[in-house]
């Protein structure tokens, strides 16, 4: 992806406000049908899923039951997200999109900076479709530079708007600073 390129830009946690808590149940299992689950696996997760309700108590007084159709914050919670996040691809087949959990990363190289936006919205497009919702305020673009060109790189100015450019991000609990060392290293996990 790197080797014709001076930089790539990454933009990195990109967070979805209460993720785990607003995944539709009916959404989650259209994609569970379309994996290849054994039926007793599918049939458990349904049930685990099915039948559960909520309900308020304030003031000694206790509100009606209401049914709960969409949260997935339990055990099963992140290999449910995986799911629900499983038919979410770049627009562009040059472009990269990373994803553990409910952490996602949209690596964009600098010859292909031109579709930032489009992957962005498209991005922002699959989340709505999703009952998500993209925080802008707390995900980050970070550019990362080609080993020894980083001097002689002009970086672009930020793309998107409301994306904070930040020279570190963390990944997966390991702080990535833009650095020469830490440069190569990218450009090595992403040329393979």
């Amino acid at each position: 992806m790197l080797a014709n390129n001076k930089y790539v830009i990454v933009y990195a946690l990109l967070i979805f406000q209460k993720a785990f808590d607003t995944v539709r149940h009916s959404t989650l299992f259209h994609k569970y049908a379309n994996i290849d689950l054994p039926d007793f696996v599918y049939n458990w997760l349904e049930c685990f899923f099915r039948n559960h309700s909520h309900c308020i108590s304030f003031d000694n007084q206790l509100s009606d039951p209401l049914a709960i159709s969409a949260s997935i914050g339990s055990v099963v919670g992140p290999v449910s997200y995986v799911v629900t996040a499983s038919d979410l691809h770049p627009v562009s087949s040059q472009n990269v999109i990373l994803k553990y959990a409910d952490d996602i990363y949209l690596i964009i190289p600098s010859n292909n900076q031109s579709t930032c936006k489009a992957e962005i919205h498209h991005i922002e497009q699959w989340a709505n479709n999703n009952n998500l919702k993209l925080n802008r305020s707390k995900s980050k673009e970070i550019v990362f530079t080609k080993p020894r060109c980083c001097q002689q790189t002009d970086l672009p100015p930020p793309i998107v708007e409301g994306f904070e450019r930040v020279q570190h991000i963390s990944v997966l609990g390991v702080t990535l600073t833009y650095n020469l060392s830490m440069t190569t290293h990218i450009d090595n996990i992403i040329t393979g």
